[in-house]
């Protein structure tokens, strides 16, 4: 199995507003390495930082082992200390009854965190990581664009 470095970051310029997203993979052990980013006109950073493992993780061709870094304590938790899966339970409802926010991603994210050996590690942002600053500036650039088109998924209040 391929071992795979992933590093994320989304960015929202305003939150709600204008994001983008960003990942770096990289095969473990060589140079290989491709960047990836996008973005949407309205939308908010936890979407962005969700949006930015989940593209991450579908551009992988084949189950891998994966090392996935990234600053969102939001998306780390949700994964590592298993708040999907209760959240699943639940029916996509929080313990207080309330709908999980962004539940169209973790939605789609699940079956490619059961494809791939996902591990994730939180990073501290903006603290001077060469792949969490350059995804960091990915996200900004793809935010800042003009022609960005709206978040299917977003939902004001929501």
């Amino acid at each position: 199995m391929k071992k795979v470095i992933i590093h994320t970051d989304g960015s929202c310029l305003g939150n709600p507003g204008p994001g983008g997203w960003a990942a770096i993979l990289q095969l473990e052990g060589t140079d290989h390495r491709k960047e990836l980013a996008g973005g949407h006109a309205r939308t908010t950073n936890n979407r962005m930082e969700i949006l930015a493992v989940l593209e991450a993780l579908r551009a992988l061709k084949e189950p891998c082992a994966v090392q996935l870094f990234t600053d969102s304590q939001y998306v780390r938790n949700a994964v590592e200390k298993k708040w999907l899966d209760a959240w699943q339970r639940q029916g996509w409802r929080k313990s207080d009854k309330k709908p999980v926010k962004n539940g169209d991603l973790w939605q789609a994210l699940l079956p490619l965190l059961e494809r791939h050996q996902v591990r994730f590690f939180w990073l501290r942002g903006h603290a001077g990581h060469a792949e969490n600053e350059r995804c960091d500036q990915l996200a900004r650039e793809q935010a800042a664009r003009s022609d960005l088109l709206p978040d299917p998924g977003y939902v004001a209040g929501g």
